[in-house]
Parts: structure tokens; sequence; C-alpha cells
């Protein structure tokens, strides 16, 4: 059994959870919704629709910080660079733009939700 993460996947892990605001079930849900229901999302990984790098989270975000895998760190930097991007170009208008809030909501930051990552 690991006892220590790396000090990449470490600031990965804090970054990650500083930005992604939805928990596994809430973007399980919404990845769901968003593509074809139950089917798309069966238990052995996502199918046709699903957002890879979504269901990529949902493992991440079910894993304790000493199960994390080198491979999880990856997810986790591309999500935090992800979502700073489009934060950073936020839309005129981005409440009601709903693209660009779906297009966050699918790798599990809502920016509708308040606290210190929706700004």
């Amino acid at each position: 059994m690991k006892d220590r993460v790396s000090p990449e996947v470490e600031l990965a892990w804090e970054d990650f959870h500083r930005l992604v605001n939805m928990t596994s079930d809430e973007l399980r849900t919404w990845l769901l919704t968003d593509a074809s229901g139950e089917a798309a999302f069966p238990a052995d990984g996502p199918g046709p629709g699903v957002s890879e790098l979504g269901a990529r989270v949902v493992d991440v975000l079910r894993k304790r910080k000493v199960d994390l895998t080198e491979s999880d760190g990856e997810v986790m930097q591309e999500v935090v660079g992800y979502v700073e991007d489009r934060l950073e170009h936020r839309p005129p208008n981005a409440e009601r733009d709903e693209e660009w809030r779906h297009a966050l909501m699918s790798v599990g930051h809502d920016p509708l939700r308040p606290g210190p990552s929706s700004a």
C-alpha cells in the first residue's frame, strides 16, 4: 500500500479540489443527463456520448489521495488548466451562456455554484 503521493500529484490534488466543485455523483448524473442516459455510463466505464475526461474526473473524485496514480495526476492537471482557461476567458453574460457553463460542468466545475471557485 502506498503511503505517499508525489509532490506533483499532491499539488494537482489541491488545485483540482479547489476548482472541481461537484461531487462524483453530481458529475456522473450530469454526464448521464448530457449524454444518453444510464446506458451511456455502465459500471465498467462510459459509453458513447459521455465526455472521456469527465468520466475520468468521476473516477478521480471517487479515490483517496493515497490511491492516486500518475495518470490521475495528469487528469487533475488537465482539468485545472481547462477550468482556469475557461474562467479566464469568461464570455459576456457568462451566467446565461449555457454552452460555456455546460463545458465547465462536464469536468466537474459549476460556475454558478456559490463559493470561492466560482469567481
